[in-house]
């Protein structure tokens, strides 16, 4: 931590770029921060190899597609240029038209693989319209699609390697990422350093915080990285080795400062971000609404009913019917240790507050022993945790079979019995016990929508979570749901579920 008065004030310095002229340190900016460059290059290399990888398969597993193909062309060169070569690069065309290759888009969030998908799309009507218009012959139907839709899925996963990869990368080298200088008032920039600091492989690395209500605003409180106030901005990106500028909060509210300093910024490679004051809102509920050259944020309301809404619990009824039916081996096998490690039932059934703040008793594999709720009280002054929750990692009611089985989530499966009567979801904020006490204040916005077996609460930590950074992750599923958020959701716990990571 650092004390802001360690640092002196220097006088402001008058901008010398008005939009017209560029600096020939501005010039020379641009080789800084270019990772995404090797990043791309790599990215193309996979999607090329997965194209000609899928087109190959095809080849092998429908042969007689590729000899109707020749004989119309009586060239079998002809083919292998085509679908080794021509349709590759044509994959490429059309993500790059997509803009699947654009470095806002890599490395973070759903964008970059849903701009895969439209480009796939893109590609089969291409080649369904191609294949029309010259009135190929003799193509097996099974090989076209079985090449395009295997192209699709080594593509998106070639994609999610990568991005594990440069996560990785992120996370311990602290390379491939951003450096940015936080541009505002004091609490509006530590807010923003904050939640951008949340997830190390999203690559952004606030370095310095440059303050714009006076250096008296911020005397004597300490901050994660050094604070300035008086400084050329500019000048302070060059010093600390920035690369990109985030305006926090009010910083852009003076008329023209915001576009002025994009015109400053113009060939220099230093990028410029807003960060506006409307934390915990997901991209999709935003929108930019251009009235009269004024960029008006649209925020739109929660989806909290509606055909996603329908889809999500018939998805959740589903799979929790089929899930159910495969696993009653599992959970014979598990009920005979239970039964085996302590005499009782197999079961623990609880009420808890689920949606609109209707109660219900949830599904648990029993995990402590039947004298628990006795023993409790003699345990409370030895919580590990605040809030309304009570936890300790090595809690002497959990017999050693009921340790193994929170270690593994295993003692949740039940739940999914919760999720077939439409107590529960397969993903939504965990409910909570009903006996303790009113649900006041942001934490009976949780309500809104139906616990759930996982959630984003569950991804990020688990019970290494404070409560109030749980309440906030539970509030910010509740806001900004959808039916791609919980797939992420759910693919994230399968991780979570292998690394045990906070389970106890």
């Amino acid at each position: 931590m650092r004390h802001v008065d360690s640092f002196e004030i220097q006088p402001p310095t008058p901008p010398s770029h008005n939009g017209v002229p560029r600096s020939a340190w501005a010039r020379t900016r641009r080789r800084v921060s270019r990772w995404h460059r090797p990043y791309t290059a790599a990215l193309l290399l996979l999607d090329f190899a997965a194209v000609v990888l899928a087109d190959w398969f095809a080849q092998e597993a429908f042969g007689q597609a590729r000899a109707g193909f020749d004989n119309a062309q009586e060239d079998p060169t002809f083919f292998y240029t085509v679908a080794f070569l021509l349709l590759p690069l044509a994959w490429m065309i059309i993500l790059w038209g997509n803009r699947a290759y654009d470095r806002r888009y890599l490395g973070l969030g759903p964008e970059e693989f849903k701009r895969v998908i439209r480009g796939g799309i893109a590609v089969a009507a291409t080649v369904s319209f191609v294949a029309f218009a010259t009135k190929t012959g003799g193509l097996s139907r099974w090989s076209v699609g079985i090449a395009l839709l295997g192209a699709l899925v080594l593509i998106l996963t070639g994609r999610l390697l990568a991005r594990f990869t440069l996560h990785a990368v992120r996370r311990r080298a602290g390379h491939a990422g951003h450096r940015m200088v936080l541009v505002g008032t004091l609490p509006e920039c530590l807010e923003v350093y904050t939640a951008v600091t949340r997830s190390p492989g999203a690559g952004l690395v606030p370095v310095a915080i440059h303050i714009t209500d006076g250096y008296a605003a911020a005397r004597g409180i300490d901050t994660p990285v050094p604070v300035y106030a008086g400084r050329d901005v500019l000048a302070l990106v060059r010093e600390v080795g920035g690369d990109t500028i985030a305006v926090c909060g009010s910083a852009s509210a003076e008329p023209g400062e915001l576009r002025r300093l994009a015109w400053q910024l113009e060939g220099s490679g230093v990028d410029l971000v807003v960060a506006p004051q409307l934390t915990d809102i997901a991209g999709p509920r935003v929108h930019i609404r251009p009235i009269e050259g004024l960029p008006l944020l649209h925020v739109e309301e929660p989806t909290l009913s509606g055909p996603a809404l329908l889809a999500k619990n018939l998805m959740d009824r589903v799979a929790a019917g089929l899930g159910l039916l495969a696993l009653i081996p599992l959970f014979l096998a598990i009920g005979l240790a239970i039964r085996l490690s302590d005499p009782g039932p197999v079961f623990f059934r609880q009420l808890r507050v689920g949606h609109e703040g209707r109660t219900f008793r949830v599904w648990k594999f029993r995990t402590m022993y039947v004298d628990a709720e006795e023993r409790l009280a003699g345990l409370v002054d030895q919580n590990e945790t605040d809030g309304m929750l009570f936890k300790m990692k090595h809690d002497p009611r959990v017999f050693p079979v009921g340790r193994f089985l929170r270690a593994s989530s295993l003692d949740e499966l039940p739940q999914l019995i919760n999720v077939l009567w439409g107590e529960m979801s397969l993903v939504g904020p965990r409910p909570l016990p009903a006996d303790d006490g009113d649900f006041l204040g942001d934490v009976r916005r949780r309500l809104l929508v139906r616990p759930g077996m996982t959630g984003l609460w569950q991804v990020s930590g688990r019970s290494d979570l404070s409560w109030d950074e749980s309440v906030r992750l539970d509030l910010y599923y509740v806001d900004n749901w959808s039916l791609a958020y919980d797939l992420s959701i759910l693919w994230r716990t399968v991780g979570v579920v292998l690394v045990r990571k906070g389970a106890y």
